[in-house]
């Protein structure tokens, strides 16, 4: 219809023949419907059709009609204006309408395809599950930073970092067609009733993103060991390509019934196998050995610390990111607001529920703490305990000052609490 009225608009119809039109109200020996209106009867019954032409033209030796002025069905219809260059102009208000419903319909079809990008540079699937790249080893997945996910330094928090590592982790074995009915582990796992838990983690932070940003999280697993499994992960800014972190991780086995650890049966091994990657971490191990601190080695403690239901996971045990948060509990508060975390590691010794109470103590090395708002790069080391004395967790955080545009909200504060700016030292950026 719409392709009619756009092909009429260029091209006229040429109006029937008066003669035509008086054969057939001979042959219908009635009143003849043309197009849906009804013809005038005169007194005698017959039709009465005016019809003025102009004089017939000769091509290549044929009687062709030009055109036709028009029809007049009874005295009460006026003549159509005489043809002219004007009016003979195509409708050009028919031609946009029949322009935009071929737009639309094809818009339409477009949207309905399973588009994908051609081009490498594209953004692929910036907040889809991701996908399997280099061979079907490295699963590769886009995060977009929310408003909810940075701090106050505004930039994305170190637990909204470490939840995209574990998210593309599960979500590797899931694409690859390796999740059970578990949290992460595969269908000889669920079998057997065993889970993967974490035992090392170690992560180093280049760069936070901020808001907005999209980060590109690759991830990939290796053996570690007879019974263990290494997990790397790279972190780039999607647009530019620039590392802004990497982490390195060891993970082992438990019985999910009896909670005790677990070596990796065959049956398994031949599940996960064929994704291994010989590579080596993407962080060189750490050798530097960590301490147990007690109450007269901590310079702050953190009492009080209990689990909410909504710290659990689907195994019934506290996320391992929930750690990093008690951690970070008995921080001393001017490193928090003068510095950032640079490097962490962390050794995992017993899991804790929902009923756990527990202690967070940190340990200051290498700077004053009576001055820590001023100092350059900062150590700590960190132990979390159940208030019964068994060791959750041992870790050892890296900390550098802030750049100097994300330091003046800080160091207003750490004026209130006795120093001042101009003290400061240049920061390193």
């Amino acid at each position: 219809m719409v392709a009619t009225a756009a092909t009429s608009s260029f091209f006229p119809v040429t109006s029937p023949s008066p003669d035509s039109g008086a054969k057939a109200a001979k042959l219908g020996g009635g009143p003849v419907n043309l197009g849906g209106l009804k013809s005038k009867s005169t007194a005698h019954g017959g039709l009465q059709v005016k019809a003025n032409a102009q004089a017939p033209t000769k091509v290549n030796g044929s009687t062709v009609t030009t055109s036709v002025e028009g029809t007049k069905h009874g005295d009460d219809l006026p003549s159509p204006p005489p043809r002219t260059f004007i009016n003979q102009l195509p409708d050009w208000s028919m031609l946009l309408a029949a322009i935009t419903t071929v737009f639309l319909a094809a818009e339409k079809q477009w949207m309905m395809l399973d588009w994908k990008p051609r081009r490498p540079d594209m953004a692929y699937d910036p907040f889809g599950i991701g996908r399997i790249v280099q061979d079907g080893l490295v699963f590769r997945q886009n995060f977009s930073i929310r408003s909810y996910e940075i701090g106050a330094d505004r930039t994305a928090s170190i637990e909204t970092l470490m939840n995209h590592l574990q998210e593309t982790a599960l979500n590797h074995v899931k694409t690859v067609g390796l999740l059970g009915d578990g949290f992460g582990s595969t269908p000889e796992m669920c079998k057997k009733n065993l889970i993967w838990v974490v035992a090392k983690m170690q992560v180093a932070v280049d760069r936070y993103p901020t808001w907005g940003d999209v980060v590109q999280v690759d991830t990939w697993v290796s053996a570690s060991g007879k019974n263990g499994l290494r997990r790397d992960w790279l972190v780039r800014d999607c647009k530019t390509g620039e590392t802004l972190t990497r982490a390195s991780s060891v993970w082992v086995m438990m019985n999910k019934l009896t909670r005790r650890l677990s070596k990796i049966p065959e049956e398994v091994k031949g599940e996960i196998g064929g994704y291994f990657v010989n590579s080596d971490p993407v962080l060189e191990e750490n050798n530097i050995k960590l301490l147990k601190l007690d109450d007269n080695i901590a310079d702050y403690i953190r009492t009080g610390l209990t689990p909410r239901w909504s710290d659990l996971d689907v195994n019934q045990h506290v996320n391992n990111v929930k750690y990093i948060g008690w951690i970070l509990e008995s921080a001393p508060q001017p490193i928090l607001e003068t510095h950032e975390l640079s490097a962490m590691s962390l050794e995992y010794r017993r899991e804790c529920g929902r009923d756990s109470v527990l202690e967070s103590l940190t340990a200051v090395s290498g700077a004053n703490v009576g001055d820590l708002a001023h100092s350059g790069n900062i150590e700590c080391m960190h132990y979390l305990r159940l208030e019964d004395g068994a060791e959750i967790v041992r870790g050892r955080t890296e900390w550098r000052p802030k750049h100097p545009k994300k330091l003046g909200t800080a160091m207003n504060r750490a004026n209130k609490l006795g120093a001042t700016i101009s003290e400061a030292p240049a920061m390193n950026t």
